[in-house]
């Protein structure tokens, strides 16, 4: 039997040198990510077209609520189911955390503290020279810049790496930890958010 001289059997197909290495399932979680992190800027926007009070307090505690929750599983639980894992296991898991919570975490953060404000403006507390509205201020600007300047610049970094051809897999869990980590300290805040939050619908 004769064989085909590697020369004559055709070009080699060849993937490309800058294929992206992001697993197949990301692209639909940050589809799903986006699609849930929509509801609740619609949420408030309804609220303030029917000018209704209970509506818009609903949608300040289900986005406070649920972002306060989870940035406390986050620091609580996760922080050490991922200390307790070898890297590779903390890797798998960043690749599906950091799409899920993308959208969504930033999404329930901007509407909680948007509600609160027109909350605050309708029940004519918001009075800039208040020192616990001051206090309020201080911790959403702390939250916000933690937020926005840390905790998804990590994120977009983790993806990054993800798409490289060969990740550096230590640097995604460090990455990944540190937004864990990062979560924690946040709910720490956001509880003293909410006892600033108590005094004012009290007095």
């Amino acid at each position: 039997m004769t064989t085909v001289p590697d020369a004559l059997a055709g070009p080699a197909v060849l993937e490309p040198a800058n294929s992206s290495t992001l697993p197949p399932y990301t692209g639909r979680l940050l589809r799903w990510s986006f699609a849930i992190g929509v509801l609740p800027p619609l949420g408030l926007i309804v609220a303030l077209a029917a000018r209704s009070l209970w509506l818009l307090t609903f949608v300040h505690v289900i986005t406070g609520g649920t972002w306060t929750g989870f940035d406390l599983f986050m620091g609580i639980v996760m922080s050490r189911v991922l200390s307790s894992l070898e890297v590779p296991s903390r890797v798998e898991i960043a690749k599906r955390l950091t799409p899920t919570t993308f959208f969504i975490l930033p999404s329930l953060a901007a509407v909680a503290v948007a509600s609160g404000i027109y909350l605050a403006q309708s029940e004519g507390k918001f009075v800039l020279s208040s020192p616990w509205i001051l206090a309020a201020g201080v911790v959403v600007l702390v939250l916000t810049a933690q937020g926005f300047g840390i905790f998804m610049p990590n994120s977009v970094r983790i993806f990054i790496e993800l798409a490289k051809r060969q990740p550096d897999t230590g640097k995604i869990a460090r990455l990944n930890m540190r937004n864990v980590r990062l979560a924690g300290v946040q709910a720490i805040m956001q509880l003293a958010l909410i006892v600033v939050m108590a005094h004012l619908a009290v007095f």
